[in-house]
């Protein structure tokens, strides 16, 4: 039921060399019906003016990018990269290592995060007898970065291949250390930073996305 590291096989290369990234063959309408649900979430926060739900998704999304684009990079580069999704599991692979459904889902997350935290944020867990505590923020982002990594495990083991781990070195730690960890510290403190820094975050955040893309894949590296 569970996969928690990269078996090495020879079976698990050969899906890998099987993906078609941005291929139509599977294509299908849920493609449309997710992209609305998501349009309908953005834009509910921004009318409502909860414009920190929205800094928090950004985020988070913005960070799940640019580890897609240095997983396929290092897909490009070694032969194989970190993770990736199979042809079967989806309808639309935008990157070897993510596709249309599961980036949606990013999209998402950093909001989803965000709302979890207490009202207060400034709260502290274990704040006593002189103690500074634990940031509530940096307890969501651990909580769900495991919440994610071992979801993930469960992908890995699915039958139909939804996340293909060809290393035998990579696996649930290293995913919920290098991988999810960042993506919910990036949700949960971005929105809080002083607004110069995080405005100059967030511009620069998508800038370098838009750039790497609009280079990488006319050149066929991604």
């Amino acid at each position: 039921m569970f996969q928690f590291w990269g078996d090495g096989s020879q079976a698990a290369r050969d899906l890998v060399d099987q993906i078609r990234v941005r291929s139509t063959e599977n294509f299908n309408w849920t493609f449309i019906f997710i992209l609305a649900v998501v349009f309908y979430v953005y834009w509910s926060e921004i009318h409502k003016k909860n414009y920190e739900v929205v800094q928090a998704g950004l985020a988070l999304y913005g960070v799940h990018w640019l580890y897609e684009i240095g997983n396929a990079i290092i897909g490009h580069v070694t032969g194989y990269p970190l993770w990736s999704v199979s042809n079967a599991s989806t309808t639309f692979i935008l990157l070897i290592g993510v596709c249309w459904e599961l980036s949606m889902m990013f999209s998402l997350a950093g909001i989803i995060s965000f709302k979890m935290l207490p009202q207060g944020r400034s709260k502290r867990y274990f704040a006593k007898n002189g103690r500074r505590g634990i940031s509530c923020k940096l307890v969501g982002a651990l909580e769900m970065a495991l919440l994610f990594a071992l979801f993930e495990s469960f992908l890995a083991a699915t039958s139909n291949h939804s996340f293909i781990w060809v290393y035998k070195w990579w696996g649930v730690l290293p995913v919920f250390i290098t991988t999810y960890v960042p993506f919910f510290l990036a949700s949960n403190y971005v929105p809080d930073m002083a607004p110069a820094k995080r405005k100059a975050f967030l511009i620069g955040e998508w800038g370098l996305v838009a750039l790497l893309l609009v280079v990488l894949i006319p050149l066929g590296i991604i």
